[in-house]
């Protein structure tokens, strides 16, 4: 193996640990929630931000939450899917070094494993971090919808400032 295939592979490994620290912190601090807070109690942490213990069988926003039960099937395969192709993603661009995509990639990878974990192992996502906009509650969530929500944002400024400029300057 040469010095760049082992540079390369290299940051490869190095944003799937950010992807595995994301499932980490997400599947410790759901078991945390699980373990102490009970099921829809609410500890004010602040004004406007609140520990909660939620269930969510739906994707975001509780979409498809009353859908009878297939959907968390469906959602476990539709996780899948994206995870490996996020990963091959990953994998492909491991020579390129773009860093905000790899970035925003090993995120939403992160976010997604931990809650196709959840929907695996209960056949729900634990959600937990409730914010108030005034009266008006956000719908809850939890790290790994954090990850996935940063990483989005990341592949969007990729995609409007970076991806694509490397052949413009060439």
């Amino acid at each position: 193996m040469t010095d760049n295939s082992k540079s390369t592979s290299t940051r490869f490994f190095a944003w799937m640990a950010v992807a595995a620290l994301v499932v980490i912190a997400d599947q410790v601090t759901k078991w945390a929630i699980i373990e102490w807070v009970a099921l829809y109690e609410r500890i004010p942490l602040n004004s406007f931000i609140n520990l909660t213990h939620q269930r969510n069988t739906g994707a975001a926003f509780s979409l498809l939450a009353e859908a009878g039960g297939w959907q968390r099937w469906f959602f476990i395969g539709l996780a899948g899917i994206v995870s490996i192709v996020l990963a091959v993603w990953l994998w492909r661009i491991r020579n390129h070094g773009h860093t905000i995509l790899s970035a925003g990639l090993a995120l939403v990878l992160g976010g997604a494993v931990g809650n196709l974990i959840d929907r695996i192992m209960l056949g729900y996502v634990t959600d937990f971090i409730q914010v108030w906009f005034g009266s008006w509650p956000f719908p809850s969530f939890n790290i790994a919808d954090a990850g996935i929500s940063v990483g989005a944002a990341l592949l969007i400024i990729d995609a409007l400032f970076f991806s694509g400029r490397e052949e413009e300057t060439a």
